[in-house]
């Protein structure tokens, strides 16, 4: 017996029969191996009703559908628009068929009157979904200018369009490094499928709002405090990006996050500020340093140039005493030669020669008075030598000089 393959689009719902007499499928492609033919469609009749296996083959979808023409990511609703023909009653026999009829015939009774009552402006900047007895009448949102409704019947829902701007209440957050920090932000937000965000959420305005709370502080729980103050646009960046994936399918569109405010602990804002003091101060004596390694090399290259060079360095000497005399001060300055300078040089390097000299006969001496006070007095010499010596003989000075000598002393 052959077999029977069966496939479903789950996006559509769509009914696919791959060589059996008969095969059905429910929303979704959901198959179930123990209900009748009715239900599922896994059975297959030929001839004289016999059972065939069945061997489903179910396509996913490779990719996400589209939102822009006003698709459902919710599983409940994985589906078009409006399929709500196909689903559940018929109108309760065509009492929703009757009720219409009998109101387009009360609008026609009352005109001019019902105008008034039929006819909805919706701005430039609004759309307009109509629900009839509790179903959406089009997919396609309608708008702007005059929109006829059925009184009693209809039920209209106006959505602004217009950019929102919301300020995200400050929220005290611990970052990735223990750090707790408050921080506040501004969301702009847009409504770009009118029709989603009335069926897929109750109030797309407030779950936005309680949204970007909570990803906010989800968002700034992975980073550090040092990335908090030095990359606020990538963060939020990040946080725009998880907001629009997240309310995509309230038809919500995040155009912009932005931080306002970090602010830090009191005591941490003094740390900081003091490890900043504290980093300049040494990149500013650093750069000290190095200005002044870099003056006495060139001081340094500057005296050899000098010192090989006499004029150079009369010119120099002569240059110093412009710049002082320009000065207003009580200095005198007696300019002297270069060369008398160098004279005074020799002279002073002269005396200092001399002055090393006498100290070298004095430390001798000092020697020899050392060695006197270590060894004593020389021994007396012998009786025989004194009585050898011969006397000494008297200088006889005359009267006259002795007098001479008293006058020049007077």
């Amino acid at each position: 017996m052959p077999s029977v393959s069966f496939a479903s689009d789950t996006r559509t719902g769509q009914k696919v029969d791959n060589g059996g007499d008969k095969s059905t499928s429910r929303n979704g492609g959901q198959l179930d191996g123990n209900t009748s033919d009715s239900e599922s469609g896994r059975i297959c009749r030929n001839g004289g009703g016999d059972r065939a296996n069945v061997s489903p083959q179910l396509r996913v979808p490779t990719a996400m559908p589209s939102l822009a023409r006003g698709f459902s990511l919710v599983p409940e609703r994985l589906g078009k628009r409006g399929s709500y023909k196909k689903q559940g009653n018929k109108g309760m026999f065509g009492c929703e068929a009757a009720m219409q009829l009998l109101a387009y015939l009360a609008a026609l009774l009352t005109l001019p009157f019902s105008l008034f009552m039929c006819l909805k402006v919706i701005a430039q900047y609004e759309r307009a979904v109509v629900f009839r007895l509790g179903r959406l009448v089009s997919e396609i949102p309608k708008g702007p200018g005059l929109v006829f409704v059925l009184p009693c019947l209809d039920n209209v829902k106006t959505i602004d369009l217009r950019t929102f701007t919301f300020n995200v209440p400050t929220q005290e957050v611990l970052t990735k490094d223990s750090v707790t920090v408050a921080v506040d932000a501004v969301v702009y937000y847009r409504i770009f499928d009118p029709v989603m965000s009335v069926v897929n959420v109750e109030d797309a305005n407030r779950s936005t709002r309680l949204l970007a709370q909570t990803t906010l502080r989800n968002v700034l729980g992975t980073v550090d405090l040092y990335q908090l103050l030095t990359a606020r646009e990538q963060i939020a960046h990040l946080m725009q990006d998880c907001l629009d994936t997240a309310t995509e399918t309230w038809g919500v569109k995040v155009e912009r996050v932005d931080i306002k405010d970090v602010r830090l602990p009191i005591q941490l804002q003094r740390a900081m500020a003091a490890e900043a003091e504290a980093a300049r101060e040494a990149k500013a004596k650093v750069i000290a340093a190095e200005g002044e390694q870099r003056a006495s090399v060139a001081l340094k290259a500057a005296a050899m140039e000098i010192g090989e060079c006499p004029i150079a360095l009369q010119l120099r000497y002569l240059q110093t005493l412009s710049s002082i005399s320009d000065e207003k001060n009580s200095t005198i300055i007696f300019p002297l030669p270069i060369d008398l300078l160098s004279l005074f040089h020799q002279k002073f390097s002269g005396n200092e020669g001399s002055s090393s000299s006498r100290m070298d006969s004095s430390h001798s001496c000092s020697s020899q008075d050392e060695n006197k006070r270590t060894t004593g007095p020389p021994p007396p010499p012998p009786r025989e030598a004194q009585q050898q010596r011969p006397p000494t003989p008297r200088q006889y000075i005359a009267p006259q000089k002795l007098e001479s000598a008293e006058e020049d002393l007077i």
